[in-house]
């Protein structure tokens, strides 16, 4: 039995706790906060003990920590989590600044802990059997890749401030799946942003719509489309062309009813948020974690795919602020140990 303890209690930390109380393998042991009540109200709900970050890290009695606390804490706590002794799942990104991220892969790869980054979308039913198709030459050779990432409404302004920009806060989970289908990281990134669904988060000096292409050394190319707001739902879809074929990932529906009339035809929209969509993908995720933990083998999304999402996301921002594609060479300087 894995004993977890929880580092963050909020709407992504309930999730996380639910995944872990769900798994006959693992028990959540302890519950921190920075908000008392939030951490009481969780720990309550599965039976855990309130602690601080620290007396959980030096808990000899806990096996593994879930980082879920706000980004600006990541590395700080993966290293204190893999110098104590215990394996980790922390939330995506690794860091806002890229140079730290690179650092504490480097400072992490001393402890031989296994470290794994919360991408969970690699979990999902439908991407992972595409994933499985494209990985057994279903399609021949992959060559063009399209995500689209439609968010239903944009996040408070507040949480836009503080969140490192679109491209390492919402497209990174995009970057990532690109890496996870394409099979590396691209040579090249070009982004365009621009700030029309709210004026607040231009004024906040963010953008809330914006395109990446991206271009790998064989000559491959991957599409990113990301929107803060669509009427409709959660647009998450994925389309691979390759040289035998083409496979997609639809959207999940509220359900599957489909009415047909003289009318026309009309079917249900996609699911409101990422709560109904990726829950499943959660639990996923959760559960490769434990079984990497329990058998000592490598986990499936590491902090080196952490730091290349982050790398992207940085080359991203850049290209949009400068208005030229970026070598993702470019921001991937060496930290001196």
């Amino acid at each position: 039995m894995l004993k977890v303890g929880l580092l963050g209690a909020g709407r992504i930390g309930r999730v996380h706790a639910r995944a872990i109380s769900a798994h006959p393998g693992s028990v959540l042991c302890a519950v921190s906060d920075a908000m008392a009540q939030a951490a009481e109200d969780l720990a309550n709900d599965h039976g855990a003990e309130v602690r601080t970050s620290d007396q959980i890290i030096a808990d000899p009695e806990i096996d593994a920590v879930l980082i879920a606390t706000p980004t600006d804490t990541h590395s700080d706590l993966i290293e204190a989590a893999t110098a104590a002794g215990k394996a980790v799942l922390c939330e995506k990104p690794v860091d806002l600044d890229l140079q730290r991220a690179i650092s504490c892969q480097q400072s992490v790869a001393a402890h031989g802990q296994p470290v794994m980054i919360g991408f969970n979308r690699r979990f999902d039913p439908s991407f992972s059997a595409l994933k499985a198709a494209v990985d057994a030459g279903e399609i021949g050779k992959a060559e063009l890749l399209s995500i689209t990432s439609f968010d239903p409404a944009p996040p408070p302004v507040s949480y836009v401030k503080v969140s490192g920009g679109l491209f390492r806060d919402m497209m990174i989970h995009d970057f990532d799946m690109a890496n996870f289908l394409m099979g590396g990281v691209p040579t090249t990134i070009s982004a365009v942003g621009s700030s029309i669904v709210d004026p607040e988060i231009g004024a906040a000096g963010d953008v809330d719509t914006a395109v990446v292409t991206m271009t790998y050394a064989d000559g491959r190319i991957a599409v990113i489309k990301n929107s803060r707001r669509a009427a409709y739902g959660y647009d998450q879809r994925v389309e691979l062309l390759g040289s035998e074929g083409l496979l997609q990932a639809q959207n999940m529906l509220e359900n599957t009813v489909v009415k047909s009339t003289s009318t026309g035809v009309v079917g249900a929209k996609p699911t409101y948020f990422f709560l109904e969509r990726y829950m499943p993908a959660y639990q996923a995720e959760w559960a490769a974690f434990v079984e990497a933990a329990a058998s000592g083998a490598q986990v499936p999304v590491s902090l080196e795919d952490g730091v290349a999402a982050l790398a992207m996301a940085e080359a991203a921002t850049l290209s949009a602020q400068s208005g030229r594609p970026v070598h993702l060479a470019e921001v991937l300087k060496p930290v001196a140990k």
